[in-house]
């Protein structure tokens, strides 16, 4: 299937309606980045109505990137003196992982 990109802020109730799944594909990412489907009316006309930005698959593929990247560096940085790796684990989550390709997400 063929994607295009946009970043919108999700301000929660309604931003996705439960209608709109059955007209396009759209999938949420790290940054504000959504994936939907491309070619299609419905998802156009969402994009317009959540006020979002298209971006290119380099460009949204960039944001995702940032985010995780500080994600990690967050993670990384947060360790407790003498804290093995299952117990940060289990206290923050596991580590943030890098999507190398949106476009398998």
């Amino acid at each position: 299937m063929n994607y295009k990109y946009c970043q919108a802020e999700n301000w929660g109730k309604n931003f996705i309606k439960t209608e709109d799944p059955l007209k396009f594909s759209i999938k949420g990412l790290p940054g504000n980045i959504w994936k939907i489907s491309n070619n299609n009316i419905a998802a156009n006309q969402w994009i317009i109505n959540v006020g979002g930005v298209v971006k290119t698959k380099e460009e949204a593929q960039t944001i995702v990137n940032n985010i995780i990247t500080e994600a990690q560096n967050a993670w990384d940085s947060n360790t407790l003196e003498g804290e093995t790796t299952e117990e940060k684990d289990s206290r923050l989550g596991a580590r943030p992982v890098l999507i190398t390709n949106i476009d398998e997400v």
